[in-house]
This record gives structure tokens, sequence and C-alpha cells, in this order.
């Protein structure tokens, strides 16, 4: 185990790695922008280093100032936590021939996952089935057209680099398409500088379903499970739950085999999520998901999974990144209840979902079997220069019905005040009659919104 590791991010995910280290016996180091320098996750360290302006690419996408940071300090390992540098191979790289040890997959496994139509040929040749599409180099807007025409609309043009519903649009007719090609390219260009993209099958009524894997150095992989994120606006996600409704065993068991395929595929080390889409058109069906991505990160929905599968999978980071073996074998694993999670941001439902802005007046969350992952306390700010997640709640309970009467219980029970929250969003959401069924799809808040 290490002695000291350099969190290189902020907010909620630095702080919940943090008292994970703690409780190893591990010190931490965190790192601050000018916007950070009261923040929670500064407090909560051991240590902590200034390491430029509030803007992120001065301080949090700045490689040479993390690693610096990390040298200065005298730790051993930089955990990346998830977005900034965390999937960027030229930082997991660079942490290496520093010295260091990177939190995370290899440089390799995270350039393999990349790009989205490279993935997808990957994918394929070790057996994971993918959407119908073309994820070919020809970019020809003539070309593409032929090839949409060819899977037949409707059809999702996606960038190939990134994610976040960046670079994505759908299109129903083939009179809508140089539009939205124009559109999406553009879209891709500015977000993640490659405008390429490529062209699937659109699933009219899809869930979306990852699957939580774990490789070690020894070269073993092991599944915990799936979540379901079918509940999205503007392909975010707002709720998720572990395990996944109307899940069979013998689908679990084809999706998870799946997974643990694609991780071997690249000889995967670390935490991973591998994200498929799921046509539920005539139910759930063990051949009829397909693989979208995979997240070579710790995911921001992982809580459900460790309540579910009863483990810390950022000790399980720790412990591997560290040499060790995967903790549990895969018979060793099992469900155990049912989880919920739902993220508390600062934004504003009635106007699209734009982020907002305050000091946090009044913060109170609810006691009692309630799993709280804050960054910010009562008195703090949230600013426009990053991400505004205020909390993530995360309830557990012997089944669906009672975990989803607790999480609606507990939204009821918080309270903010200072900032404009999705609150009353949240509580509507957990009561919606086909969610509260227990039948999402990624639609579901869409056709909600224009009800």
């Amino acid at each position: 185990m290490f002695s000291k590791i350099l969190i290189a991010n902020r907010g909620e995910i630095a702080c919940r790695i943090i008292r994970t280290a703690r409780r190893l016996g591990v010190r931490t180091v965190a790192v601050y922008s000018d916007a950070d320098i009261g923040a929670m996750h500064v407090a909560l360290a051991d240590e902590a280093i200034h390491i430029g302006a509030a803007a992120a690419g001065e301080s949090y996408l700045s490689k040479e100032k993390i690693i610096a940071a990390a040298g200065r300090a005298n730790a051993e390992a930089i955990h990346p936590g998830y977005g900034f540098l965390s999937e960027n191979a030229d930082f997991a790289e660079a942490v290496e021939k520093a010295g260091l040890v990177f939190i995370g997959p290899s440089p390799g496994s995270i350039r393999a996952m990349g790009l989205k139509d490279a993935a997808k040929a990957l994918m394929e040749r070790a057996g994971v089935p993918v959407v119908p599409g073309y994820h070919g180099e020809r970019q020809e807007p003539g070309f593409l057209i032929e090839q949409a025409g060819s899977i037949g609309f409707p059809v999702l043009i996606k960038a190939r680099a990134g994610g976040g519903g960046k670079g994505m649009r759908r299109v129903d007719r083939p009179d809508d398409f140089p539009a939205a090609l124009e559109a999406a390219k553009r879209e891709a260009k500015s977000a993640f500088g490659d405008d390429a993209v490529l062209i699937e099958k659109y699933l009219i009524q899809p869930r979306h379903i990852e699957i939580q894997v774990f490789g070690d150095s020894q070269g073993n992989v092991v599944h915990l499970f799936e979540r379901d994120c079918s509940l999205q606006r503007r392909h975010q996600k707002v709720i998720e739950e572990a395990p996944a409704p109307g899940m069979t065993q013998e689908m679990r068991s084809a999706m998870g085999g799946a997974a643990v395929r694609a991780a071997r595929a690249i000889d995967y080390r670390g935490a991973g999520t591998v994200e498929f889409i799921v046509d539920v058109s005539d139910g759930l069906s063990p051949d009829h998901f397909f693989f979208m991505e995979m997240n070579t990160r710790l995911q921001v929905e992982h809580p459900v999974t460790e309540a579910i599968a009863g483990v810390d999978l950022v000790e399980w980071q720790l412990r591997i990144a560290g040499g060790e073996p995967l903790p549990k074998t895969q018979a060793e694993l099992a469900i155990n209840g049912w989880a919920f999670e739902a993220r508390i941001y600062a934004e504003d439902p009635s106007r699209g979902f734009l982020p907002a802005t305050g000091t946090l007046s009044h913060l109170r969350f609810p006691d009692g079997d309630v799993r709280i992952d804050a960054g910010v306390r009562e008195g703090d700010s949230i600013t426009p220069h990053y991400d505004p997640l205020i909390a993530k709640l995360t309830v557990h309970a012997p089944d669906r019905p009672a975990a989803l009467a607790r999480l609606t219980r507990a939204l009821e029970q918080t309270q903010v005040a200072g900032t404009t929250t999705n609150l009353d969003f949240l509580i509507r959401l957990s009561r919606q009659p086909d969610f509260f069924a227990g039948r999402p799809d990624t639609g579901l808040i869409d056709r909600e919104a224009e009800a």
C-alpha cells in the first residue's frame, strides 16, 4: 500500500478518495486553484498545493503542474478521480515517466478506448456485440449519407472522440442528414479537436445499462454487476440504480461476460465501466445489447455498485495500483439488495437545466441510512468555473420498492438555499409512473418535459 498519494481533482470525488485513503492509513495531497483556496477537499487532505488560476486549463488540466506538485510533496502515486485528466493517456504516460504510479489503467488501455470507432472495431474482434453502423475512416458527407441509408433511418451521428452528448445528433429522414452532420462535426471539432464521426442505428426504445469491471496486473478480471443509467437528460445521467430492473440471470451473465471480454482485450488494470445500449422494444433479451464505449476510470455513479456488492472500489483501486491481486474472485461476488443514486445539482430544470451559481447559505442532508458524497459545505460557493454538482445522494435497501421509497424520502428531507437546484425535479422523477414501475428508458425525461 502507498504511504502518500496526490489527488489530481477537486470537489466530491477528491473528498471521497481522501476518506478511503485516510481509513487505509494513506496520507493525501490535494491540489487547488485560485477558486478553491477554501474548498472542502483542501481542508480534508493532509497537505494541499496551489497549482494555478481558476480556469481548469491553468490548474486541474495542467499535467506539468500536477506532476510537479506530486514531486514536491514526495507522493508515490497520483489518483485522477473522474473528469479532468482521468482518461488522458498522455497524462498517465507522463506520470509513469516521472517515476510515479498512475492509479488507473495503462496509457495503452486508455488509448485503445479513446476513439469510439477504433474501440468498436476492437470490440467486434473480441466478440463483444456492437450497434450496427459505420465506424470507418471515410468522412465525406456523400459517403456518410450512403452509409446512413444502408443502416436504415433513424440513425445517430456520434463524434468518435469525447462523450457527454457533444457532437451527437439523431436523424430521422435523409433530407435532414447534411445539416445534422455539419452541426455534429462542428460541435465535435470545438469540444474535442476532432470532427470525425461514426454513424449508428438509432434504437427507438433503448436503455443504458453499464457493467463495472476490475482488472489486476496478474491478468485477473471480474465484473461487479450492472447499473441502470437510463434516466438521462441531454445524455447526462440523473438517477442511477443497481441492479437493473427486470434483469434476468441469463442476461446478466451475458452482459457481464461481454464486459470481461472487453477488458481482457485491452489488458485492463483497475476500475473501468463497459457501457451498453440495450434495445428493450421486446423486453430485456440477451441478444439485444450492444457495446457503446468503455470509460477507463471510476464512474460518478460507483456508489450504487459499492452498496450492492459490499466493496470499496477506491480501496480496490489503491490495492491494485500497488500491485496486489483482486480482493475477490467472481464467485465471491454477490448482489445484496438495491441501491439508487441521485445527483443534486445547482441548475434550473425550468430553463433547460442551465447551471446556477450562488453561496450555499443553508445546506442540510438527511440522517440515517443515506450516503452523501459532497464536495461543498454550508457557506461554500458554487462558481461558474466547474461542474455545479452539490452532492450525490445514495440509498440502499433490501429491494427496489423499499430503496425507491427511501430515495424519495431522503430527497424530500434535503434542504438547500442560496442557489437554484434540481431537487424538486428529482423528487418528481422518483415518483414518475414508468420509472416507479421499473420501466426506465433514455427518452423518459424528454417525454416528460414535452408532456
